[in-house]
């Protein structure tokens, strides 16, 4: 899987943390890469920047963001990486299975900005109470549809999604692969 130059891995994890502390203190990580998905989404069509900067790829049951599944996969002890994660990491949030998340810290709100927590409480509210499939069901359109198995899904395809124009989503990109390049 690609890794984005663009991740901001503690801004994911206080909006992981936040997810879970929204959701009632527990949170599948099937519904929360779908949180961070839309919220990702909305949030870079509305105000030009991804919240967590992660790219997502293509999956059966949905959207997967690549570099917070890697931080999931590490912490629950299940990557060949899981030796390298710093109890930092583990300090955060721990599963208590292969599925569910429990948060062991409280997010510190500082790291996300109001139009952050604005698009992450609009999904957690709408996918709070839906089944696993019906997640993926909602998950799976227009940028889900237009990209192969296993592969990234284009911040293009994604913004088109979202109903931006053209011009919009030329500027984006601009401005990405702009910042990209200073990273």
């Amino acid at each position: 899987m690609k890794e984005t130059k663009l991740f901001k891995q503690d801004i994911a994890i206080q909006a992981i943390l936040y997810i879970i502390q929204k959701m009632g203190g527990t949170c599948d990580i099937h519904k929360c890469h779908k949180i961070l998905y839309f919220a990702d989404n909305e949030h870079l069509s509305k105000y030009g920047r991804s919240i967590t900067g992660d790219a997502y790829v293509r999956m059966d049951f949905g959207p997967v963001p690549t570099c917070i599944y890697d931080l999931f996969k590490a912490v629950r002890g299940d990557s060949y990486f899981a030796s390298q994660v710093d109890d930092v990491r583990r300090d955060y949030f721990h599963f208590v299975n292969n599925k569910d998340m429990v948060a062991v810290a409280k997010p510190d709100m500082s790291y996300l900005s109001g139009s952050d927590v604005e698009m992450l409480d609009k999904y957690i509210a709408k996918l709070k109470d839906k089944s696993f499939n019906s997640v993926s069901e909602v998950s799976h359109g227009y940028a889900w549809l237009h990209t192969a198995q296993n592969e990234v899904i284009s911040v293009r395809d994604r913004l088109t999604e979202m109903g931006d124009t053209d011009e919009y989503i030329k500027f984006i990109e601009e401005q990405m692969h702009a910042e990209e390049a200073v990273m």
